[in-house]
């Protein structure tokens, strides 16, 4: 689990660096052909791997990122990764800056074996440690 977890990681931070660099050859290669993206707006929004790659090039930019925690949890032939990210998004002129979790559905292909990106969802993380500190007492393993 040790090196899937460190192949996700490097993988999701290939997929991150496509995405600020505007890569679209990249972001390509690195994504699932039934690929989407949903993104957490009220109402959340969904692109399909067409649209993403065409917004990447109208400009939907992630211009910053910086991974806070990372999880990465496998299922067979598939991996959960989840991310703390502090972000800068820009959308025409509109700028999005802050906390944001980043999950991830990575799936290995049957024939050529490599990891392709399936889903990927963002959403603004909300400020303040009260409701973490809640559910951190939820957490059973934790308790003595």
């Amino acid at each position: 689990m040790a090196d899937t977890s460190a192949e996700i990681e490097a993988l999701a931070l290939g997929a991150m660096r496509a995405w600020v660099a505007g890569d679209v050859k990249a972001m390509k290669k690195l994504t699932a052909r039934d690929f989407m993206f949903m993104v957490g707006t009220l109402p959340p929004q969904l692109l399909d791997r067409p649209s993403f790659i065409a917004a990447m090039e109208r400009g939907f930019a992630c211009t910053k990122f910086a991974f806070r925690e990372v999880f990465v949890r496998q299922h067979g032939k598939s991996a959960w990764f989840i991310a703390g990210a502090e972000l800068e998004l820009r959308l025409g002129g509109k700028v999005w800056t802050g906390p944001f979790l980043l999950s991830a559905l990575w799936r290995r292909g049957s024939i050529a074996r490599n990891w392709n990106l399936s889903d990927m969802s963002l959403a603004r993380l909300e400020e303040g440690d009260r409701l973490a500190d809640a559910v951190r007492g939820l957490q059973l393993w934790k308790q003595a």
